[in-house]
């Protein structure tokens, strides 16, 4: 990677560390025998998102737990069930949808703490292993269809779920398809191909149909780029387990800032809070760990469900 200007190298802060009575020591998970070589693994955070009321949320995949955290650090089991979730966005006010590995599309009642499937199949075919997602401002939900995909076998799979229902498959070759994330003008789908080590950039046509997909950002390293974000300025966010890093890239993606981790290498996710969405909360999926750190720009605002899907 050649660049006319070194970006700015800022380590980020530790804002909280998961407590020691939700940890799940020395226990082993049918999630971590297959994705981390069979060794104990007492969390693994992924999936933060804001509510209004700015709580942060988190999902724990071996143990399919999620969190909230108030502004002050502290930690809320919310709810625990038979599932692997990772992504997050919130529908409306109080429904979770959450990308589930195990059952697909969940949504979950963060008042109740009631998990229900939200979109289990395709035509009464299993997802692969959903992964993460993004709402755009009509109510359509794009998100991503993992599995075990990888540069051996690059069939993972984006598809975009309409507000009425509609279910399209919009991409099939991913090596890998995991954080997604639309431009601000919701004109290019970003997807972060972590096996391909590198980000995909997808244009939406007015058809409804993608077109000449290139691969935007390359990275490198063991693990490639993870959960996505996007700010006003249509810088795209990047975080990077394997380095540790969470890149903030321009429109030609390059690196302005290089966000460091100071609490392992597994930098999973990122998202937007604080009252005028410009600090950056990340997790740490290894330690247990969120970390942040305040940028100049605001975040992009989420958006939410329209309606809810008809397909099952």
């Amino acid at each position: 990677m050649m660049l006319l200007h070194a970006p700015e190298v800022r380590d980020l802060d530790v804002f909280t560390r998961m407590p020691e009575r939700f940890r799940r020591t020395g226990q082993r998970s049918a999630w971590a025998d297959a994705n981390r070589g069979g060794a104990p693994v007492d969390s693994f955070l992924e999936g933060p998102v804001f509510d209004a009321a700015g709580h942060l949320y988190v999902t724990d995949i071996p143990w399919g737990r999620i969190f909230r955290i108030d502004p002050a650090g502290d930690w809320e089991l919310v709810a625990e069930f038979d599932g692997e979730p990772n992504g997050m966005k919130f529908a409306d006010e109080r429904t979770l949808v959450i990308t589930d590995y195990k059952n697909g599309l969940m949504a979950l009642d963060v008042v109740s703490g009631v998990a229900t499937p939200f979109l289990e199949r395709r035509n009464s075919e299993r997802f692969r292993g959903v992964n993460d997602l993004v709402f755009d401002s009509r109510g359509c939900l794009y998100f991503t269809d993992q599995g075990q995909s990888g540069m051996h076998e690059p069939t993972g799979r984006v598809y975009r779920l309409a507000a009425d229902g509609r279910l399209d498959l919009l991409l099939h070759n991913v090596p890998s398809p995991n954080g997604v994330v639309l431009s601000p003008d919701e004109r290019v789908l970003y997807v972060a191909a972590t096996r391909g080590n590198c980000v995909w950039r997808v244009p939406l046509m007015q058809d409804g149909s993608v077109a000449k997909v290139g691969q935007f950002f390359t990275s490198y390293g063991p693990s490639g780029p993870d959960g996505l974000a996007m700010d006003e300025e249509g810088r795209l966010l990047v975080a990077n387990p394997g380095l540790g890093y969470a890149w903030v890239l321009n429109h030609r993606a390059e690196p302005v800032i290089v966000l460091r981790s100071v609490e392992g290498m597994s930098l999973t996710n990122l998202a937007y809070g604080g009252p005028e969405r410009k600090v950056l909360y990340c997790t740490e999926s290894t330690t247990g760990t969120i970390l942040r750190t305040t940028l100049d720009v605001p975040g992009m605002k989420l958006h939410g469900a329209l309606a809810g899907p008809n397909a099952a």
